[in-house]
């Protein structure tokens, strides 16, 4: 019987590994099939405190995880298959293996992924221009063009912020009008430096090593035409990665895990969440590190309240 089991490898997981190992709990990570989770995916990380000439994401992860260990967090590279969850009792992970854990505690820390269109260039272009987070990457392209794709508040809120770098922002939409709340499409429909182009999506995104450009083709005429840029961003929502507790756990309308009391407890007592799971407004390292702090520290004092 473990005390605690965290789920996830990013910020947030480690993070809880960090401080539960220097309780004394012996925490088991379990770090899935992207140990490190998406800061593995970007090349520089300019945000993150401590480090004032940026360091790469994944050497970072690779110093939170061996803070962990240090302190005594086991990490093994398996994947959760399955989850039975209960209220206050114990909580039994199945591994794809077929090997059954069963926990006192459990922290979820799985992580968001953010939607692409599935372009083959896309995927190839990550970290060489393809971005899905203008906070973290926006500042790589001063007085360059740049696209976003999407045209709903995230979509919005991105191209805004891009304009403080960028030489021109060109959000791309499928329709003809924002699906933005109206404060947000005022904003950017006022903002000198965004350009629309309207009822037309992106199939293809041009460069060799890095963006260089891509190929919209408008959904009405079919015309194609090519639009030069050096960044790309997809700002097309976030799907937390939560499918394997839902119907177990509270969640939101888009499946983020909901949290009680200011806290990062679930529903279920025994089970908190950390990290982009179960946040739909940040999405940041440094964010998703401090919800895992919380989760672990709440963790140790739920197993100290159960020794009463």
């Amino acid at each position: 019987m473990e005390k605690m089991v965290i789920i996830g490898s990013g910020p947030a997981g480690l993070t809880a590994g960090i401080y539960a190992a220097r309780a004394d709990l012996s925490p088991l990570l379990l770090a899935g099939t992207l140990p490190g989770g998406l800061l593995t995916q970007t090349s520089e990380v300019e945000n993150f405190p401590g480090f004032r000439q940026g360091i790469n994401g994944y050497d970072l992860m690779i110093e939170m995880q061996q803070q962990a260990e240090r302190f005594g967090t086991r990490i093994e590279y398996e994947v959760v298959a399955g989850a039975a969850l209960t209220d206050g009792c114990v909580q039994t992970l199945t591994l794809e293996s077929g090997e059954k854990i069963e926990t006192k505690t459990l922290i979820i820390a799985t992580g968001a992924s953010p939607r692409w269109l599935g372009l083959p260039n896309e995927e190839r272009l990550k970290t060489h221009g393809v971005s899905a987070c203008a906070t973290c990457d926006g500042a790589f392209f001063k007085n360059v063009p740049v696209v976003v794709i999407g045209g709903g508040d995230s979509a919005m809120e991105e191209a805004n912020f891009l304009t403080r770098f960028a030489s021109e922002v060109i959000v791309i939409h499928r329709r003809d009008q924002l699906r933005a709340s109206k404060i947000m499409a005022e904003r950017a429909l006022n903002n000198p430096k965004i350009r629309f182009v309207w009822d037309s999506k992106v199939v293809d995104v041009l460069g060799e090593t890095e963006v260089d450009g891509v190929i919209v083709e408008n959904i009405k005429t079919g015309k194609q035409s090519e639009i030069a840029c050096k960044g790309y961003f997809a700002a097309l929502g976030h799907d937390p990665n939560t499918g394997l507790f839902r119907g177990q756990i509270d969640v939101d309308s888009h499946g983020f895990i909901l949290l009680k009391d200011g806290k990062s407890c679930t529903n279920l007592a025994g089970v908190f969440a950390a990290g982009d799971c179960a946040d739909n407004a940040y999405r940041q390292a440094i964010t998703a590190a401090g919800m895992g702090c919380r989760a672990a520290m709440d963790a140790e004092r739920y197993l100290e309240m159960m020794k009463q």
